[in-house]
């Protein structure tokens, strides 16, 4: 793991979008990658729930979360939809640049994210798991939930491959 003092997180803004777009690439195939306008979009409504790294004076990675409800997913390239009385921060994507993987920048990601959810008094964090990272998710105290409703579902379905829906609670264990 990188020192904190090494690291800056911080909000996004609009002028990180092209490194965010590189990031994305880097780290998905085409089929996942989302348009340039859907992120714009996304970055201008989530404001201060999305965040970047910033690592040796380049943005390394990035974390697209919004207030939710929990059950709630977003479907691939969808625009999100913030709910205002929302109870979940829902994680839609958290990519770290090839270069920077392995570094505990994802981690340190998290717990800022669960730190803003807690601070807006939200009660879980949510998300979809893709590229067969449950198991780092898992280690981070999320666990796989059932997708009950039929909008979460077929949200579900959107994703390539395998897309599983996982909840964690604020202090990095499962929600009861």
């Amino acid at each position: 793991m990188i020192s904190p003092a090494s690291l800056q997180i911080r909000s996004i803004r609009e002028d990180d979008l092209d490194a965010v777009l590189g990031v994305q690439a880097a780290c998905y195939p085409p089929a996942m990658q989302e348009p340039r306008d859907v992120v714009l979009a996304r970055l201008l409504a989530t404001g201060d729930t999305t965040l970047v790294a910033v690592h040796g004076g380049a943005l390394c990675a990035y974390a697209f979360a919004y207030r939710s409800a929990a059950g709630a997913v977003t479907p691939l390239g969808a625009a999100f939809e913030v709910k205002e009385g929302g109870d979940t921060l829902y994680i839609h994507d958290l990519s770290v640049a090839p270069a920077a993987a392995g570094l505990g920048i994802a981690r340190q990601l998290v717990e800022s994210l669960r730190s803003l959810a807690a601070g807006a008094g939200l009660r879980q964090c949510a998300l979809v798991s893709v590229q067969e990272s449950q198991p780092f998710w898992e280690k981070l105290g999320f666990a796989k939930q059932a997708c009950e409703e039929g909008t979460a579902r077929l949200a579900l379905a959107s994703y390539p491959a395998v897309a599983i829906y996982m909840c964690g609670d604020l202090q990095g264990g499962t929600p009861t």
